[in-house]
Order: C-alpha cells, then sequence, then structure tokens
C-alpha cells in the first residue's frame, strides 16, 4: 500500500515536468555553461567553453512547435585553458572576432519528442555564413521562475570556413550545454 501510493506520487512528479507544464518567455542566464569539444587523431583535442552568451526562449504551452529560440554567442570569450589556443581560435583562422563578434542561431522548428525532450532545428550564423543546425534538448529542472535544459548537438565546422587543422583535428565540434534560464 505504501509502496503504490510512492509510486502514484511518482509518477505525478514526472508528469509535472513537462516541456507544456513550463510554458512562458526565458531570458537565458550567465550561469550556463556552453561547452564544446574537437577530437583530434589519436586522442585527445580541444576541450572549452564560452563565457559570454546571451539569448532568450518562449515554450508555447499549445503547441511546442510553435516555440523560439535566440541565441547569441561571443566566441572572444572561449577558454580552454591553453592562452596559445584561445588567441588561434579568436585569430583569423578559425572565430575571426574581430571581423565577426558573435555566432547567431535562430530556431526554425521545434519538435517535442517526448513529454520532457525536444529536437530543435534552426539556422546557424558564423564567420558571416549560414547553414541548418540541430540540437537535442532534455529538461532537466525547473522552478517556479527558472528553467534548466541539457542541450547537445553537434556542428560541421567546415561549414563556416574554419576546417583549419583538418583531418588531424575532427571537422565536427560537439556541443554539450546546460542552459539555465528565468522567466520573464
Amino acid at each position: 500500500m505504501i509502496f503504490a501510493g510512492m509510486l502514484a506520487m511518482a509518477a505525478s512528479v514526472a508528469a509535472a515536468d513537462t516541456l507544456s507544464e513550463v510554458a512562458g518567455r526565458y531570458d537565458i542566464q550567465p550561469s550556463s555553461h556552453i561547452g564544446f569539444t574537437v577530437a583530434q587523431v589519436g586522442g585527445g583535442g580541444i576541450t572549452g567553453d564560452f563565457k559570454k552568451f546571451s539569448g532568450v526562449f518562449a515554450l508555447n504551452k499549445s503547441d511546442i512547435a510553435h516555440s523560439m529560440i535566440d541565441f547569441t554567442l561571443y566566441p572572444e570569450s572561449v577558454v580552454t585553458g591553453q592562452a596559445r589556443i584561445e588567441n588561434f581560435l579568436r585569430s583569423d583562422a578559425v572565430f575571426d572576432t574581430e571581423n565577426f563578434p558573435t555566432i547567431k542561431f535562430k530556431s526554425t522548428q521545434i519538435t517535442q519528442t517526448s513529454p520532457d525532450t525536444a529536437v530543435i532545428s534552426g539556422l546557424l550564423t558564423a564567420r558571416g555564413k549560414s547553414s541548418p543546425a540541430t540540437f537535442q534538448a532534455t529538461l532537466s529542472g525547473h522552478g517556479k521562475n527558472t528553467i534548466t535544459f541539457h542541450v547537445d548537438g553537434k556542428i560541421m565546422r567546415s561549414r563556416y570556413g574554419m576546417d583549419v587543422g583538418t583531418p588531424i583535428y575532427s571537422n565536427v565540434v560537439q556541443f554539450d550545454m546546460t542552459i539555465e534560464a528565468q522567466r520573464t
């Protein structure tokens, strides 16, 4: 009897953690983490994160497909723990932060894949070049006015003219992000 009651309570808590339950407009918070990895032949590679970014998203309660995400990343803020690599990434060989101070992502389609997951498709623009990009998002927590998503995805850096070092360094950039947001 106690076990059945606990199961029912767990099911009701899990049911509350759905995308439609947390609908609203949110500002992405600086406490978020935007991490990336570029693999290297033979192991290792480049791992880092971006310290400066901004964005908003709106989750439509009646139809998640009508939701939107608008995200801006400032590549000048890249951190790898190695000044030489950071300076190279900021140079005109990779991000060219002097001429292209932002990387932008704007959603074009959001497809809910389960009560707490979605595939986000959109247009990523970097170095003046735009190409489709897709990310997977999982609702990982929320409070009354806060929400947290785990987001991951892969980007082909050659699409943006950043393929220096291939094939020694992978053309694929793997993103692993924790997006924390505040309801506005």
